[in-house]
């Protein structure tokens, strides 16, 4: 996917299928993410919930159990609910970097962090190295 740094596998979380929003998946995928939806009952009416965290952490905890190809885990995200994984992540050195998607919405569980763990979305060197070219 990525050559600068050398990604294989890039996933895309979502809560819930709208087919609405297939113009939109599709954008996705074709940027080269894999698109993972969150399961539902299907006795589940009205509004689903899009609550993907655990998913996120259990998918990347099986895949280091499992050993399969997980080499570093890039996370986007600001949620201090991934704290816990991620200081897992570094003290097995799997974490490269956790990217926040704005300077001033990160959990204060990451203040800890040291810099070389993480970056800001809304920096501009940063945008230039992951923008689509």
């Amino acid at each position: 996917m990525d050559k600068k740094y050398e990604v294989k596998k890039a996933y895309y979380f979502l809560g819930s299928y709208d087919v609405a929003l297939t113009d939109l998946y599709n954008a996705i995928q074709a940027a080269g993410f894999i698109l993972t939806f969150r399961e539902h009952s299907s006795r589940m009416t009205g509004q689903k919930k899009g609550n993907v965290d655990t998913d996120i952490v259990f998918f990347i905890m099986r895949e280091l159990y499992k050993d399969d190809d997980l080499d570093k885990v890039v996370l986007v995200s600001g949620d201090g609910d991934y704290w816990r994984m991620v200081d897992f992540l570094i003290k097995e050195d799997k974490l490269f970097k956790i990217l926040f998607p704005n300077k001033n919405n990160a959990s204060s569980l990451y203040r800890k962090l040291k810099p070389q763990y993480f970056d800001h979305l809304d920096y501009n060197a940063v945008k230039k190295k992951i923008e689509l070219i």
